[in-house]
């Protein structure tokens, strides 16, 4: 029996004052380790001149961080388990952020698919713009481009050969794709279309018959060069009226 929980912590400024995040989809935990507390112990050894993970705050790339994260997360961690995890099962870590010597973002994808974990891929870089989803992406998918995955089903059942259903897929989302993203998108208008998705998936499976899947409070972060890494909305396990030399914890 899994349970579903909702206070999962996906969110996390990987160096502290400097424009680096990740948002982690899929198991909640290696072992017994949870993701949220791997995350932090790999921040700490970013900062740790005598780990191997060490980045020199003023000379480091995101593509080098998400390289290192790969390590730290499969080959450390994830190779480690005394059992093999039973299929199917799957992990996603984005890394994002700037380089400390450009003034443009990327965004790179670590995924462990039942027991498997390519290289690091890179999902955008060099100014370009892109609308990425992790987890239970289908109520976005449905919303944005028309259809999910879903739909390659039947339209094999109606008799459309497996060689032609890609094209036929990408012919499809040309006529029923919408954009909601722009490149010169003010940053407050990307934060309200961010909540708009996450909140819209959130109901759309609290609806729908089965576990909440996807639920509780949700976190959102900006990454800029200019202003670094900055909390829009969070939630903490402690009151902060309690604790009130306590600002960050994820």
């Amino acid at each position: 029996m899994t349970n579903v929980y909702r206070h999962g912590n996906k969110v996390f400024n990987l160096y502290k004052k400097l424009p680096i995040c990740a948002m982690t989809a899929g198991m909640g935990s290696i072992g017994t380790a949870p993701i949220h507390a791997l995350a932090k112990d790999f921040r700490r050894a970013l900062k740790d001149s005598d780990s191997p993970y060490y980045i020199d705050c003023k000379a480091y790339t995101i593509e080098d961080v998400a390289i290192k994260a790969r390590a730290f997360l499969f080959e450390e961690k994830y190779a480690a388990l005394p059992d093999p995890l039973p299929a199917p099962h799957s992990l996603e870590f984005w890394v994002g952020g700037c380089s400390s010597a450009t003034h443009s973002h990327e965004l790179w994808k670590i995924a462990i698919v039942n027991g498997n974990c390519d290289p690091p891929e890179r999902l955008c870089g060099e100014g370009e713009t892109g609308l990425f989803v992790g987890g239970q992406p289908s109520p976005i998918y449905r919303l944005l481009r028309g259809f999910d995955e879903s739909i390659e089903e039947p339209l094999l059942r109606a008799g459309v050969p497996p060689a032609d259903l890609p094209q036929l897929l990408q012919v499809m989302a040309q006529h029923t794709e919408v954009q909601l993203l722009h490149p010169a998108m003010p940053i407050q208008d990307a934060i309200e279309l961010v909540d708009f998705l996450v909140g819209m998936t959130k109901s759309y499976y609290r609806f729908l018959p089965g576990a909440d899947t996807v639920g509780g409070e949700t976190d959102i972060a900006v990454v800029t060069r200019h202003e670094q890494f900055k909390w829009v909305k969070r939630k903490h396990y402690y009151p902060s009226a309690l604790n009130l030399m306590e600002t960050d914890h994820v």
